[in-house]
């Protein structure tokens, strides 16, 4: 305001003392100019307000939590005792009081055990919650057994797949040279049930292009593909991008955005400026229809609060626009995991 009447003043001097049509046209082009201004600055708020409020009523479908009971007499494989951020039951009750305030409406429990009873107890944890719409469970198809297993696990509708990768010190490349273990593969499609990585590396998203080819109707999660920076050296980097755009032109093929934040030796992890570059490399790859949402709680307290996490992608995510933010946060969940609603909110989701 103080420009524009610095700029109204001027023009009136030069209306008064310096022609009456000379002032005159002046005038006029600073009122315009300002008037644009004005605009420009309102359009920008609208928007910004729109941003706000979807960002507000933006329900969620948290693609990947894990659940465990450190009190358990068997105790836990993960996480190890001595992690004091980690070490203390994360059951679904304490994940709905966290996440109440931001909207999640759903989660789907990601297994993080190799033990074969505790696909059992995850499944028995989310019976006893409806917040849970589906469980991945963690069934090792080199292991004999796996076709029996598969089947008994998936009588149970939460049942949604297995997670296989960088976990277990298991080696992905070196098992898809064993048929029976790419056979065992098979076996998901025709169940309905998918199959995600763990902890992606550029060796495994070779290896995942390497088993998209090889069962081809295979739905392929890659989980926490932000945090997979490409390597710095060239050749590396030529051939990690070339394997991610291989997989991105496979329309089963599907990329969780869960840890995006990652650690800065001098910087503290809450700019989205730090992560911008890689995001957007991933978003050009696969677009608003093959993203989706995952915090990756309670693994990523070590780094940051829940909120922290859920806030970076969300202002990442909301300038891309209200429908690739509705589909990023929960209608591609339902694609991907083919998920049925277990309470009301879940249903008016569906159905709306």
């Amino acid at each position: 305001m103080r420009a524009f009447a610095s700029h109204f003043v001027c023009s009136a001097s030069l209306l008064l003392y310096g022609g009456f049509r000379g002032g005159l046209l002046c005038l006029v082009e600073q009122l315009s100019s300002a008037w644009n201004r004005i605009r420009v600055f309102t359009r920008e708020q609208k928007a910004e307000n729109k941003r706000q409020r979807v960002k507000a009523k933006m329900p969620i479908i948290d693609t990947h939590i894990h659940l465990f009971d450190t009190n358990r007499p068997e105790g836990v494989p993960w996480p190890e005792k001595t992690d004091a951020a980690l070490y203390r039951p994360a059951s679904p009750e304490r994940y709905a009081e966290l996440s109440q305030p931001f909207d999640v409406a759903g989660v789907i429990a990601v297994e993080c055990s190799p033990w074969l009873s505790d696909n059992d107890w995850l499944l028995r944890a989310a019976a006893q919650s409806t917040l849970i719409v589906g469980v991945i469970g963690d069934l090792d198809p080199a292991v004999s057994g796996f076709a029996d297993q598969l089947e008994r696990l998936h009588a149970n509708a939460l049942f949604r797949g297995i997670r296989y990768g960088n976990i277990w010190g298991r080696d992905l490349g070196a098992r898809l040279n064993d048929r029976e273990f790419v056979k065992n593969l098979g076996l998901l499609p025709g169940l309905g049930l998918l199959f995600e990585s763990a902890n992606p590396d550029p060796a495994l998203i070779r290896d995942l292009r390497r088993l998209a080819e090889l069962v081809p109707e295979l739905r392929i999660v890659i989980d926490h593909l932000p945090q997979a920076v490409p390597p710095q050296e060239t050749r590396a980097r030529r051939i990690y991008l070339d394997d991610l755009a291989a997989l991105s032109k496979n329309p089963r093929v599907f990329v969780k955005g869960s840890e995006t934040l990652r650690g800065y030796p001098r910087q503290a992890p809450g700019s989205l400026d730090l992560y911008r570059p890689w995001l957007d490399e991933i978003w050009d790859l696969f677009g608003e229809d093959r993203l989706l949402f995952g915090s990756d709680w309670p693994h990523s307290d070590n780094l940051a609060p829940f909120a922290q996490h859920l806030g970076i992608i969300q202002e990442y995510v909301m300038a891309k626009g209200a429908v690739a933010a509705e589909k990023f946060f929960w209608r591609n969940s339902a694609t991907v995991y083919r998920w049925a609603p277990r309470n009301r909110i879940q249903g008016e989701l569906i159905s709306g």
